[in-house]
């Protein structure tokens, strides 16, 4: 049997958050094998604290995909640009919740928003940018 070359993602996230279902939903449709694992808002911060995220930069859910962690609405492309391109580093964030990325309402109404990159020492570059439709 072959392996699945579907990048396994487990999604860490409150169990009554919706908008974290639909942006499981885009992932799984974008060709990811992606989980969901229900645990308390306090356990969620622990681990994003504990795994290099600082408050600023957090949103509402967490997935881990290949080492890195994933926060909040990061759109599938720049996930698997992170895979492709494995930079030293935490991962990816979308801080807050911005209007129009994935699974929060219509790209077509996108307020502006980055992705960006989180280094291992704290520090944060812009890895992709999305300019208000």
């Amino acid at each position: 049997m072959l392996a699945s070359t579907r990048p396994e993602i487990k999604v860490y996230k409150d169990p009554d958050c919706g908008c974290c279902n639909a942006w499981i939903d885009i992932l799984q449709n974008s060709g990811f094998d992606a989980s969901a694992h229900n645990v308390s808002r306090g356990a969620l911060v622990r681990f994003k604290l504990d795994n290099g995220l600082n408050e600023e930069m957090m949103s509402c859910h967490t997935g881990v995909v290949e080492g890195y962690l994933i926060e909040g609405h990061v759109p599938p492309a720049d996930i698997l640009r992170l895979l492709k391109e494995r930079p030293d580093a935490v991962g990816l964030t979308v801080p807050g919740m911005p209007y129009g990325s994935p699974g929060m309402g219509p790209e077509t109404e996108r307020e502006a928003y980055s992705v960006f990159l989180v280094r291992k020492d704290g520090t944060a570059d812009v890895f992709a940018k999305y300019p208000a439709a």
